[in-house]
């Protein structure tokens, strides 16, 4: 199943999809600003309430900005687990794809 993030269905799986599209968006957005405070906030290593009042500064970015909650997934199937990062799709995709004989230079073994 190939799904086309841009189309509006109400599969489970799409919305997760759409939801990881936006999350990265937020991420892009926000990248520099976070940055930007998170040396501050290695700067100011001595002064405990200047690290306090940056750190209140990087709570109220809105949640889904951090990096870490984007969830790398296939870029065909949308399957968020057993995708190579290198290739961006998922291990039984590429799997198929090899035995296919689509990407060359693999060879499957077989005992």
């Amino acid at each position: 199943m190939i799904i086309d993030a841009t189309k509006p269905t109400k599969t489970r799986k799409n919305r997760w999809v759409r939801r990881n599209i936006k999350r990265e968006a937020l991420v892009a957005k926000y990248q520099e600003r976070r940055e930007v405070l998170k040396k501050e906030l290695v700067a100011a290593a001595g002064d405990l309430e200047l690290q306090l009042a940056i750190m209140a500064k990087l709570e109220k970015l809105p949640r889904d900005s951090s990096p870490v909650r984007i969830r790398h997934r296939c870029a065909i199937t949308g399957r968020p687990r057993g995708t190579y990062r290198k290739v961006g799709v998922a291990r039984s995709l590429f799997r198929n794809w090899v035995m296919e004989g689509y990407l060359p230079g693999f060879v499957m073994s077989s005992w």
